[in-house]
């Protein structure tokens, strides 16, 4: 009986602290605003409610008691995955239902459980499960996983996503008629079904029958006694029970294929005798709505009872079936399935709102059937064949089951019990060998089924099944640093708290002896109890009858890792977790690298077990003593003691008095091992030797492998030597190794030992002997050389440039020393290839194991290094705990890389070099990737109401700040542009004006001064552009548009409403719509916008219906209208509403810009007739709406030269007046429309317009422009145009008035920039005053403007060139006999003049070029001077032309001459400044500040023929004109603006600041490469300009950017605001605060005489660095104190070494010069216990040596530049030849003696 006991005890688990366990989801209930919260006190004990309620609470309580009451809570845990990072926090997820809430919570051990997600249904919830969707993508073939809860009612399952959609999928099946399903045997219904997606209805399973018989087709599942047990994701399982068989059988899950699908929808199976009773049904097949979904891989949702979740390819998924089971108790918590342990309700079937639910009523016409409570139809109901029948459309399956494997009948003798598992999981052993395990609780069974994967992953083959007596089971986790291999038994676990001992059953554990002892898993152990354990009840997990009285176990559930929930008799639950393999790393290394020790986790962890820091001498024991030693006989081993743990839980265990164990531990422990098949083929019984001799016993089990696993201690060993953290472990590793080289006569390996550990080696001298004659029975290695590998010996030869043998390594343990090797391979050897091509030149692999690493490599040494550790996943924390000699290479490396990186490396790498500029740009970089980032500059919040109205409120002071730090421009601007305050109104009223001809004067002044305010919208909007991130909770705001007065003195009102004068019809109209685009302009594209935001806004008065149409085109432009739902979209069309039809036609064309995308084109056509078939319904669209149409198709077709859209907008530029009374009005805008829109849709396309030619496009431009007979319409139009107009008789001679100006720029846009000389010509202006005449001077200008900009590369920024347009006949002298009409001539010149001056604008555009601005500037003063006395128009149209122009070239620079010509402007009201002039000066000033300075113009194509549409150089008299050019397209100039503001931000502060940038030009015909330098912030040149930008030094750490590889690194920081983060140099200060350099504290320094280390003060060091390592160690090592007072020398030295760190930027080092200091210091003193120190300062002096022979050039690179290190080499060979001088001298002692005598 002792015995028995011993055995028990001997292979206990000591549990972990007992936590009491209640689900966080109850207590959250109980607060929770429900009617649940009365039902839940039904589930505490009587005491508490009678104490807390009283006896009317209880009696309350009482009345709603049912019996399901207790089912209707229940929970489930899993390991954590949603919010915290699996690596960073291990945490729990609890889903906890009760009636009708569902609480999602998380909770760790280190943190309180919080709620993460509540949901509260209709009604009372039956099951919550998790489940993950897959959500195909569109461009990808990947699949999109979803997060989300399913939680099942009767009727319907809600699915919430952890991204906030909901969806409801009904469930067509209703509860009551589950029974009909049941007893349709001879024609059944699908029993089975999955569904894909929430949205998708539910599909029939099929199944594939495995064997030769007739019924193995496919065919669906149909048996009524099939139950799914249980479903696993990887790999695709499912386990089912037949109840009629009474077994179990497993099945792959897979996606149906094509012929499968054919095979059960043409071949309805009959009925046939499956082994499991599978039946089909053909006819009842229905279609899924979305078929298209059988070709990607979807999640999957299987219905069946009780509902679990599975996985088909990785994807979670639901599992029902529609059956009813009545279960006490199921769960298989490892996968977070069964959590509904009540019956569960089968879907619904007679809801007749559900498109499916007479797909599944149609087989009830039966002539056989039997009818069950009036509800199954007989053969004379009237729900029949010829009823439903022709409705049906088949269903489609999506997974089809295909059979594995099916116990056999004998299985299931005990036909009075049912054997359905109740718990299903897998596990895996030692050999991985996978197993199903599943417990079936009536036979207290657990079966574990062995099974393998094939080839072919879908298919797993059954082998052998194995039963083990149990109770109940939870698979459980163990987490360690590596995943370990052992194999595990069935383990009894120690419950510290329970009740101790008291009685044993007699019957031995019979079933350690049966193979099964291997069935368990590396990181997952079976706990089990069984009626058969001879385990006691209170304290192990057993049931017996007598004993009732205490609290015993009853069940264990919720195993998550390394935790389960003890379920005890009295209700209440305890929280246990099992102990981990090993506590200290290096001996989880040990057992890692040998795959031993079975038994070593319950010797460990027995109750009252050894401590972690006697775990290392247990294992040396029970080691030597598995090779053969008698540890008691040698003298080191039987030294070993074992400390007993103090600490208090352990304690209370009752500890063993020894901890060292017994004989019967070892007899068991090495019978065990030696079975293994890995160690020995013999199955000896090993007793502990008794001998007296130091002999080896040679039956040992590992004494064959003795040199092998020496080998690999020894390669373990060096791999401890280049860890700090573990190094102090290997003098307890040498003593093991020193004894077997001793005693395996391995001399070399003996002297290795004795040179690293002189003194404690010296006190071993035991040897033991091996028999000679059973060495034969000894493996050696072939690896096992007679030199010993020295990692630090080959890194010193690799060092010195000698020849290098492979290094051995282990894969999986010595990582580190396969890290550093390769390391040196790349930096010093300079190999590039050592990382991917050439690891076996400087690697020798030891076995045949995958190496788990990623190997990146690049093309220069230096990065190849970073880019290989930062692959690893190597650190500067991991670079710290590596020895400072064999680090030094590496981080001089990285001190390299850090003065010249690339700026697109990862984040991971910058933060290897330690570049915090670096870093944060690149994480900034990785967010946007996954989502949109909000502006990292904040505007500043204004508190005057006055300023938030103006709507200019947003730029970021910070960054205007520091570009126009000088002056208050940008305020100055934004009292210009405001519209929102009433204007002054500054009349005198004379003495003979009556008042109210003075109040009709003063209104008649606001009249004018409205037509400027109503043209400030369009010049605010490009000032604010893309400047505000709106809020989704709030409105846009949107400034009023003021047009009332204020009269001084009194400041009374003044206002056009009085009736005095008469004020235009709708003149507020587009003035309200350009407002409305202005604000909306202001919305940054990265904003977070969608359709139900958009939709919001929408005003509810009519009044502000034109602001909401320009809101809508704003939209378009910054690219968020492409959310707006479609319906929306037809219905903000179908209202009529003309501005809003017109906001949002050219709107959605701008967002899908050059897509040629159909749903936008067939929007846009229905609004133009061309484009409607000639027999279409004619429809009265206004004239407006079709311009705004016609210019969407060029938008949507831009650059794309597509043939029938270029067709049909070329012949409507000539589309003649009708027919009838149509298209008599403004018909130059519409030509001009069409003009633009062929001009973009075949936009530099020049003579290459493929598939073109007979149209003639040019000629045919061309005529339009000079005039001519009108060509025959042809094809469609033709009948279009029979009937004349009634209005317009123009015969058949085209109107040049119309065509010519859309003629003059469609040439210029189809041929812009090919430098065609010919078309060129065709725009020359006429060479005789005669022919001159016949044009009008304003297509003078469009010719010009389109001659040059197709002759762009011949523009040039000088005033020659602009006058080299003007013809000769006007440039030389006149003869006074000719007649001459000088203001002719004076027109011409003028407006030619503006042309080419536009097209010098649209050249420079963006670029600031100072020669085109000095120019444009030089013709302004021109014209301006000579404004006075000739005609006003004409010279303020071309005027306002130069003014655009200069706007161009400087857009975005707020050039102050610029402002001040516009300010004069703005000034100018009176006269002939109309609406149109206004717009034109506020849309320069607009250009000038564009984005608040953080945007400017580009000169692409697209960009030009945007300039083009916005620029057009006529612009309105009045603000309701739209007659030759459409108001709303000067909001395009939007499409040409880009950011180019480059930002610096210091990274320590996150403030904006000054850095000076060097910028090359890339080499042009023009001018050869050339460098400038800008200070930034700065509006940097078109990035294709340029071949690099670089931030030049000294103040900050230098940055390249090189563009001439790829500019998409910079495109991506430039629309992200521009934010480049820089880092100050120790010791410099910013510009603004230091704008010479002069106050720097290395300035300073070098002013004084005693400059350098001798002038630095520790107490200076803060305004070096602030890094808190660095200021601590100033105030502690390097000040004059009571500790440090004697040590003088030592704080200069400090000091010296700080000053060298801080000034070199390597504070990383400094650890490096403390450890060389200590280790010379060690040497000289001579107390060096050993000679590691010695070696890492001969890896130092060898790099050097190495940097010294390499020249200068190398030394410049290099860590250690200052003569601290030759000091320190000096001192030691003084150290070392004293102690030569000293041995020399005591070997001559002898020789002396003689002598002396």
């Amino acid at each position: 009986m002792s015995e028995v006991v011993y055995e028990e005890t001997a292979t206990m688990i000591a549990a972990g602290e007992l936590q009491s366990f209640v689900p966080f989801g109850r207590e959250h209930c109980r607060n929770h605003p429900n009617a649940f919260n009365l039902q839940l006190r039904e589930l505490q004990p009587a005491s508490e409610l009678w104490s807390s309620d009283g006896a009317a609470g209880l009696v309350g309580s009482l009345q709603e008691v049912s019996l399901q009451e207790r089912e209707r809570e229940c929970w489930q845990l899993r390991k954590g995955c949603v919010g915290i990072r699996e690596e960073d926090v291990e945490f729990e997820e609890e889903l906890y239902t009760a009636g009708n809430v569902v609480v999602w919570s998380q909770g760790s051990r280190s943190q309180a459980s919080n709620v993460y997600k509540a949901f509260t249904v209709d009604s009372a919830v039956q099951q919550a499960l998790w489940c993950n969707f897959a959500v195909p993508q569109t461009k990808k073939d990947e699949e999109e996983m979803e997060q989300t809860v399913c939680i099942v009612q009767s009727s319907c399952i809600n699915v919430h996503t952890v991204t906030g959609k909901d969806f409801i999928s009904p469930l067509p099946f209703q509860e009551d008629q589950i029974t009909i399903f049941l007893f349709l045997h001879r024609e059944p219904l699908p029993t089975v079904f999955s569904m894909l997606h929430p949205l998708d209805e539910i599909a029939p399973v099929v199944c594939k029958p495995a064997g030769l018989f007739e019924g193995c087709r496919v065919q669906y599942v149909s048996d009524s006694a099939m139950k799914i047990v249980f479903s696993c994701p990887q790999p695709s399982m499912v386990v089912s029970y037949d109840t009629v068989q009474g077994t179990h059988s497993v099945w792959v899950l897979r996606k149906v294929s094509h012929d499968e699908i054919s095979t059960v929808l043409q071949c309805p199976a009959e009925p046939v005798g499956t082994p499991l009773g599978l039946r089909a049904s053909g006819f009842l097949t229905s279609h899924l709505r979305n078929i298209s979904r059988l070709d990607s891989p979807g999640v999957v949702s299987l219905f069946h009872s009780p509902l679990h979740y599975s996985t088909l390819h990785g994807h979670q998924s639901r599992v029902m079936m529609s059956s009813p089971a009545v279960h006490s108790r199921i769960h298989s918590p490892s996968i977070s399935n069964m959590a509904a342990l009540s019956r569960a309700h089968s879907p619904g079937m007679a809801a007749p709102s559900f498109s499916g639910a007479a797909r599944f009523n149609t087989s009830f016409h039966s002539p056989n059937s039997r009818g069950h409570h009036g509800l199954l139809p007989s053969s004379n109901n009237t729900l029949n064949d010829s009823t439903l029948v022709p409705e049906m459309e088949p269903i489609i399956p999506d997974l089809c089951l295909e059979h594995l494997w099916s116990e056999s009948v004998t299985a299931g003798c005990h036909r009075e019990m049912s054997s359905q598992a109740s718990k299903v999981y897998l596990t895996s052993d030692l050999c991985e060998n996978h197993y199903l395990c599943f417990l079936v609780e009536s036979h207290q069974q657990l079966r574990c089924v062995k099974f393998i994967e094939s080839n072919d992953t879908s298919q797993l083959i059954f082998t052998s099944v194995q039963t083990i007596p149990a109770k109940d089971a939870a698979p459980l986790q163990v987490c360690l640093f590596r995943p370990l291999r052992m194999s595990l038994y069935c383990l009894k676990v120690f419950v510290p708290g329970l009740l101790p001992p008291t009685f044993s059953l007699t019957n031995h554990l019979s079933h350690f002896s049966t193979p099964v002892d291997n069935v368990s898993t590396p990181n997952t152990f079976s706990e089990l109890r069984g009626p058969n354990f001879k385990h006691h009840e209170a304290s192990f997990l057993e049931d017996y009858p007598f004993q009732q009285s205490a609290p015993y176990i009853c069940a264990l559930r919720d195993p998550v890792c390394n935790r389960v929930t003890l379920e005890l008799s009295n209700a209440t639950m305890l929280r246990i977790s099992i102990p981990e393999i090993a506590t200290s790393e290096l001996g989880e290394i040990h057992m890692n690298a040998h795959n031993v020790l079975v038994k070593w986790y319950n010797i460990y962890n027995a109750p009252g077990g050894p401590s972690a820091h006697a775990e290392w001498n247990l294992f040396v024991t029970c080691f030597m003593t598995l090779m053969g030693y008698n540890t008691e006989r040698l003298v080191w081993t039987r030294n070993l003691h074992f400390e007993v743990p103090l600490s208090p839980v352990i304690a209370a265990k009752k500890a063993r008095p020894s901890d060292g164990g017994s004989d019967e531990d070892w007899d068991y422990f090495l019978s065990l091992l030696q079975s293994t098949p890995i160690l020995s083929s013999k199955r000896q019984t090993v007793s502990p030797p008794s001998s007296p001799s130091l002999k080896l016993d040679s039956s040992a089990p590992l004494f064959p492998h003795i040199p092998s696993l020496f080998y690999v201690l020894h390669l373990l060993y060096e791999e401890l030597q280049l860890d700090e953290l573990q190094r102090a472990s290997t003098s307890s590793l040498v003593c093991l190794l020193q004894q077997l080289a001793r005693d395996l006569q391995l001399d070399a390996y003996v002297d290795l030992y004795w040179r690293d550990y002189p003194s404690l080696i010296s006190g071993f001298n035991e040897s033991c002997l091996i028999d000679q004659g059973k060495t034969h029975l000894m493996q050696r290695p072939s690896f096992l050389t007679a030199e010993p590998p020295c990692v630090f010996s080959w890194l010193s030869n690799c060092l010195r440039g000698e020849e290098i043998p492979p290094f051995p390594y282990l894969p999986g343990i010595c990582q580190r020393t396969k890290l550093l090797v390769l390391s040196y391979a790349l930096y010093i050897i300079g190999d590039e290839f050592a990382t991917s091509a050439e690891v076996s030149k400087y690697l020798f692999k030891l076995s045949a194991g995958q190496c788990m690493l990623v190997f990146l490599a690049s093309l220069e040494e230096k990065k190849d290094i970073l880019l290989y550790s930062s692959g690893l996943g190597f650190t500067l924390k991991d670079l710290e705990s590596v020895p400072f000699g064999v680090a030094l290479p590496i981080r001089e490396a990285i001190y390299r890389c850090r003065e010249q990186p690339c700026s697109d490396w990862s984040e991971e790498v910058c933060l290897l070099i330690g570049r915090q500029d670096l870093t944060k740009q690149a994480h900034k970089m990785t967010l946007a990737k996954s989502k949109s980032v909000s502006l990292s500059l904040e505007p500043p919040a204004t508190t005057e109401v006055d300023e938030e109205e103006d709507g200019m409120s947003d730029i970021i002071q910070e960054v205007t700040g520091l570009i126009w730090s000088q002056d208050l421009r940008i305020q100055e601007v934004r009292r210009l542009l405001q519209s929102s305050r009433p204007v002054r109104v500054s009349v005198v009223q004379l003495p003979e004006v009556s008042d109210h001809e003075y109040i009709e004067e003063k209104e008649n002044k606001l009249l004018q001064l409205c037509q400027r305010t109503m043209a400030l919208p369009v010049g605010r909007g490009l000032f604010t552009l893309f400047s505000y991130q709106p809020v989704p909770t709030e409105p846009l705001p949107v400034p009023k548009l003021n047009l009332t007065g204020r009269a001084p003195p009194r400041n009374t009102m003044v206002d056009l409403n009085s009736g005095n004068i008469d004020v235009p019809p709708n003149m507020t109209s587009w003035p309200s719509f350009h407002n409305g685009v202005a604000a909306g302009l202001k919305i940054a594209p990265a904003s977070q916008v969608d359709s139900a935001w958009i939709a919001y806004n929408k005003p509810k008065s009519p009044e502000l219906a034109n602001e909401y149409a320009g809101f809508l085109m704003a939209l378009g432009l910054n690219g968020h209208l492409t959310k707006l739902a479609t319906l929306n979209i037809h219905d903000y069309l179908t209202k009529g509403h003309e501005m809003t039809s017109i906001g949002l036609l050219l709107g959605v064309s701008s967002a899908k810009l050059g897509t040629m995308d159909m749903s936008v084109t067939r929007l846009l056509s229905i609004h133009i007739p061309a484009l409607l078939p000639p027999t279409s319904t004619e429809l009265d669209v206004p004239h407006n709406v079709q311009v705004a149409a016609v210019i969407g198709i060029g938008l949507v077709y831009q650059g794309t030269g597509h043939r029938h859209n270029a067709e049909v907008l070329l012949s409507e530029i000539g589309r003649p007046p009708g027919p009838e009374m149509e298209y008599c009005t403004d018909r130059e805008s519409y030509s001009l429309a069409a003009g633009l829109a062929l001009g973009m849709v075949c936009l530099g396309h020049g003579s290459n317009l493929i598939g073109m030619t007979d149209l003639n496009v040019p000629e045919q431009l061309y005529q339009y422009m000079v005039g001519g007979h009108r060509r025959a319409q042809a094809g469609a139009n033709r009948e279009r145009h029979k009937s004349p107009s009634y209005q317009i008789k123009e015969g058949d001679t085209i109107n040049v008035d119309v065509t010519c100006p859309g003629a003059t720029l469609a040439l210029a846009m189809i041929y812009l920039k090919t430098n065609n000389r010919s078309i060129a010509d065709w725009l020359k202006p006429p060479d005789t005053w005669f022919l001159l005449d016949f044009i009008k001077p304003e297509f003078l200008l469009l010719r010009t403007l389109a001659r040059c900009i197709i002759m762009w590369d011949e523009i040039l920024p000088n005033t020659e060139w602009v006058k080299s347009n003007i013809p000769q006949i006007m440039r030389g002298t006149f003869d006074p006999s000719e007649d001459i009409n000088m203001e002719t001539m004076a027109q011409a010149q003028d407006y030619i003049t503006a042309g080419a001056c536009m097209a010098l604008g649209l050249r420079f555009a963006g670029s600031a070029n100072s020669d085109a601005f000095d120019c444009l500037y030089e013709f302004a003063r021109t014209f301006m001077k000579i404004m006075s006395f000739s005609g006003f128009y004409n010279l303020q149209t071309g005027l306002s032309m130069i003014l655009l122009a200069m706007s161009m070239v400087m857009a975005g620079t707020g050039n102050l001459k610029v402002l001040q010509l516009c300010r004069f402007f703005h000034k100018r009201t009176g006269g002939e400044m109309n609406y149109g002039f206004h717009m034109a000066h506020h849309m320069a000033l607009g250009l000038l500040f564009l984005g608040g300075g953080r945007y400017t113009l580009s000169t692409s194509n697209s960009a030009i023929a945007a300039l083009l549409c916005a620029l057009y150089p006529h612009f309105p008299a009045h603000s309701t004109d739209n007659r030759y050019h459409l108001q709303a397209l000067r909001h395009l100039a939007v499409l040409a603006a880009e950011p180019r503001l480059l930002v610096p931000v210091d990274v320590d502060s996150l403030k904006p600041c000054y850095a000076l940038l060097e910028v090359t030009y890339k080499e042009t015909k023009w001018y050869e490469e050339t460098t400038v330098e800008l200070m930034a912030p700065t509006m940097l040149p078109e990035l294709h300009l340029l071949k690099r930008v670089k931030v030049k030094g000294p103040r900050y750490w230098e940055l390249s950017v090189d563009l001439s590889k790829e500019t998409q690194h910079l495109k991506s920081i430039l629309s992200r605001d521009g934010v480049l983060y820089v880092k100050l140099r120790a010791g410099q200060l910013p510009y603004k605060d230091d704008p010479q350099g002069w106050k720097s504290l290395l300035a300073s320094t070098v002013n004084h005489r005693n400059s350098g280390v001798g002038a630095f003060k520790p107490e200076a060091i803060s305004t070096l660095t602030s890094e808190p390592a660095l200021v601590s160690f100033a105030e502690f090592f390097c000040k004059d104190s009571d500790g440090m007072k004697h040590r003088e020398d030592t704080l200069v030295l400090f000091s010296a070494m700080l000053y060298e760190c801080v000034t070199q930027e390597c504070p990383e080092m400094l650890p490096t010069y403390i450890a060389i200091e200590q280790a010379v210091g060690a040497l000289r003193r001579g107390d060096l216990l050993q000679t590691f120190p010695l070696w890492q300062m001969r890896l130092v002096v060898e790099l050097w040596d190495s940097r010294v022979l390499q020249g200068s050039h190398s030394r410049h690179g290099a860590l250690l530049t200052s003569e601290f290190l030759p000091v320190m080499k000096n001192m030691v060979d003084v150290a070392l030849d004293s102690w030569l001088k000293a041995l020399h001298n005591w070997e001559l002692l002898p020789l002396l003696l003689p002598c002396l005598v």
